[in-house]
């Protein structure tokens, strides 16, 4: 009897997880999350197995722009081999915007939309955001420098006001990303690009005008879609039309077992590893905390130094992606990460940034070193500058009947919370901004082989999307985290299904829970950090994150 043909299933209502967990406690808590680069691979062995006939993506509005390419991606690479993507929905968006799932579903063949639902195709926009007012009222006074006017990181806490610099990026970031949904949707559907922005202009649409405007090709709920997909692909048997359904994440894990159980027959030898080393989350000194219960990871400069400087201890090890997805945060440990970068470069080992939402600041100053930056087109990346300086709370202590003074000489108490810098040690802050800006534009031009004359003026704490950044010099190629593994394979000249491709170092989990004899082992690389304070836990929930001097506001929201 011949075999069912399969269709490949991916749910976003089941969620997305962008990476694998780092601890058992989220491992735990994720375990029936599907994990973005698995859904990616089963697509990827989907696209050459014979049995494999199409694949069927419900979307959900949970989608972030940066998921919808990753994965539109893949989409279209599994339909350039032949096989069918099929893309339903209950609406994109409800009297809301569905532009992010509506963009993912121009990767698509077929889209689906359901009779009462409507499609939000409304562009992009960008929510920003000032506390300075807050401050005011509790008489809490800022006192920061930037480097130089688009560092609007500052200005999230020493301005009433959007600046017109902040306005300008911004629009010009929400335009970038608005392009590019307007030439995919166009090349996809085959209407021009102003059709497309007339839809933009008139939206929400109802289904049926959706449908008169060429957007969507059929109505139906989610039996309808299946009923379809039975009648197109299945094979009779006893009357009944069949068809084998699987989730991509979990076909992708079938053919990873396969491949173990494989090597461990000894069918296979030892296959070549590209090392997978992450930098997510705000990057901060030392090992980082990563048991926050509120807000996002950080990427502690010691933690992803260890994976680095694991690599050349292995001779199995061919090359390295580094996986950036970070706002920055600390100067001296995106500094010590770089060089760490440069360390792997010198064993021979080629490096490939592939940046995911964010890669901005020090996120854009440990990625910049690597022999290839790879960005998608609505990476938020640059900002290639600095700010410092604290924020004073004697008044705001004073207003709650606390009492707080730091008693000492004068340069002890420079930084202290309680009193405002004097002109002499603001002129010194001035300085070292000075400093570190002109040290990181002078590395940035190094290690994009560009003249400082040039990089500057594309510098100045300036946000770029990956499309406008790549115009500009600062990333090299537009594609997702698998683009970057190819990139990576095609300079070790091996093929990517002759490769591991694997977090590192690849500790078992009972591994990761033991002590580490030394500060080069490679359990190192997984220590966890200090457990959160209560004040670090109250800022993260409230949503005023703390910063270093390479940062870029995290709280960039598009919608």
């Amino acid at each position: 009897m011949d075999k069912k043909p399969v269709v490949l299933e991916i749910d976003l209502g089941l969620g997305l997880q962008s990476s694998d967990p780092q601890d058992p406690v989220s491992a735990v808590r994720s375990r029936n999350v599907p994990r973005l680069p698995t859904i990616v691979s089963g697509l990827r062995h989907g696209a050459k197995d014979d049995d494999v006939v199409a694949a069927v993506v419900h979307i959900t509005p949970q989608l972030t722009v940066w998921q919808a390419e990753e994965l539109g991606r893949a989409l279209q690479a599994f339909a350039a081999a032949g096989k069918r993507v099929i893309a339903w929905t209950e609406s994109f968006g409800e009297l809301g915007p569905g532009t992010v799932g509506y963009y993912l579903a121009t990767a698509a063949d077929q889209i689906w939309l359901q009779p009462s639902g409507s499609l939000g195709l409304q562009g992009i926009a960008l929510n920003v955001m000032t506390v300075r007012g807050v401050l005011d009222k509790i008489g809490a006074e800022p006192q920061i420098g930037q480097r130089h006017e688009y560092k609007t990181a500052a200005e999230m806490y020493t301005s009433t006001r959007i600046s017109e610099p902040n306005r300008e990026m911004t629009g010009r970031m929400c335009d970038s990303v608005t392009g590019q949904v307007v030439s995919a949707t166009a090349a996809a559907r085959g209407i021009q690009p102003d059709q497309v922005t007339d839809a933009i202009a008139a939206a929400p649409l109802s289904a049926q005008q959706a449908i008169d405007r060429g957007l969507v090709d059929r109505l139906g709920y989610r039996a309808d879609v299946y009923r379809a997909i039975r009648e197109e692909f299945g094979r009779p048997d006893d009357d009944d039309v069949q068809i084998r359904l699987v989730f991509a994440h979990r076909y992708a894990r079938s053919i990873t077992k396969e491949a173990i159980r494989r090597t461990r027959l000894g069918r296979t030898r030892r296959r070549p590893i590209i090392a997978v080393v992450d930098v997510q989350g705000a990057i901060v000194t030392g090992r980082g905390n990563r048991q926050l219960p509120f807000g996002q990871p950080q990427a502690g400069s010691d933690h992803v130094i260890a994976a680095l400087r694991a690599v050349p201890q292995n001779d199995q090890v061919r090359g390295v992606v580094l996986r950036v997805d970070s706002p920055g945060g600390s100067y001296v440990a995106s500094d010590a990460i770089r060089h760490a970068v440069l360390q792997v470069k010198r064993s021979g080992r080629p490096v490939v940034a592939s940046m995911g939402a964010l890669a901005a600041s020090g996120g854009y100053f440990v990625s910049m070193a690597a022999d290839q930056i790879t960005a998608l087109p609505s990476t938020l990346t640059g900002s290639i500058g600095v700010l410092g300086g604290k924020v004073v709370i004697k008044e705001t202590l004073n207003k709650i009947g606390i009492v707080r003074e730091t008693i000492g000489d004068r340069p002890a108490t420079m930084f202290s919370p309680t009193r405002v810098f004097e002109h002499d040690e603001w002129l010194r802050i001035e300085s070292w901004l000075d400093t570190v800006y002109d040290d990181f534009t002078h590395k940035a031009a190094e290690d994009r082989g560009l003249s400082y004359d040039v990089l500057e003026p594309v510098a100045r704490g300036r946000v770029w999307t990956g499309a406008d950044a790549k115009e500009r010099g600062l990333v090299d190629d537009l594609g997702g985290f698998q683009d970057a593994v190819i990139a990576t394979c095609r300079r070790v000249g091996v093929d990517l299904d002759h490769v591991q491709v694997q977090r590192f170092p690849q500790l078992p989990m009972l591994a990761r829970l033991r002590p580490a004899e030394s500060s080069e082992s490679p359990a190192a690389a997984v220590l966890g950090g200090r457990p959160p304070g209560p004040l670090e836990t109250l800022t993260q929930a409230l949503g005023v994150d703390s910063f270093g001097l390479l940062t870029v506001p995290w709280r960039f929201d598009f919608s």
